[in-house]
């Protein structure tokens, strides 16, 4: 599965630069572009992106700014024309550091910490209905598929969230989704996975499980409504 990526850049040809950089490369798409921070924030903030290129000078609201406010962050590369950002970025713990004008061998140098990052961590194991997460160094935990109430984004790690015990695992929450059966199991934010047998009553933009209550994110609202009250439906 390719790596969702979004570039911030108030340089049209600087946003070029790296649309052809990726076009001639493998796990990358890009879904979104913009030329300024603020329009980016709603989209950054309920949307799942993998990998995000952050131009550092740019006007109202600079990249690191930016960077500082989201509560949630994907992995940050960052662009600019100056290197004396570098230790501010790093300070952020981005990924990486690129200097414009950005070469093709620095770009991919970069791009393949990300990638190796999202493959540091074994995809789980669905068998009929539990899956085999691993929860330390050697163990790995059998959970039913039932029993898990809903999954939630911690940057890069996970908190799977059952009927009894919660698990920690170091993996994103887009690619465990998407090992998960999408008869039970459906996106409602960027931060949620839900278990729709799990959902008790859907109220306007939010879903209550086990006596609490969750916001569906607006991109996800119909898909999630729609499988909610299909899968309530067929039983």
């Amino acid at each position: 599965m390719n790596l969702r990526c979004v570039i911030i850049d108030d340089e049209p040809l600087a946003i070029n630069v790296i649309k052809n950089h990726i076009a001639q490369l493998k796990g990358l798409e890009i879904i979104q572009t913009f030329d300024n921070a603020i329009d980016s924030l709603e989209f950054i903030r309920s949307t799942e992106v993998d990998l995000l290129f952050l131009d550092i000078n740019m006007p109202v609201l600079d990249g690191l700014s930016f960077l500082k406010s989201l509560d949630q962050k994907p992995m940050v590369i960052l662009t600019t024309a100056h290197e004396e950002y570098a230790v501010q970025g790093f300070d952020l713990e981005v990924l990486d550091y690129l200097v414009k004008p950005i070469s093709l061998p620095r770009f991919l140098k970069a791009t393949n910490k990300a990638l190796a990052k999202t493959q540091e961590s074994p995809k789980p194991t669905v068998e009929n209905n539990s899956i085999f997460v691993k929860v330390d160094k050697k163990k790995m935990k059998k959970i039913y598929l039932d029993d898990i109430l809903l999954v939630e984004s911690l940057k890069d790690y996970i908190k799977i969230i059952t009927t009894s015990v919660n698990y920690v695992v170091h993996q994103t929450l887009g690619s465990f989704t998407d090992e998960l059966p999408s008869s039970q199991f459906v996106r409602i934010h960027r931060s949620y996975t839900a278990n729709i047998k799990r959902v008790d009553a859907v109220e306007g933009n939010s879903v209550e499980i086990a006596n609490k209550r969750y916001t569906i994110g607006r991109n996800y609202l119909e898909d999630a409504k729609n499988a909610i009250l299909k899968n309530q439906s067929n039983n």
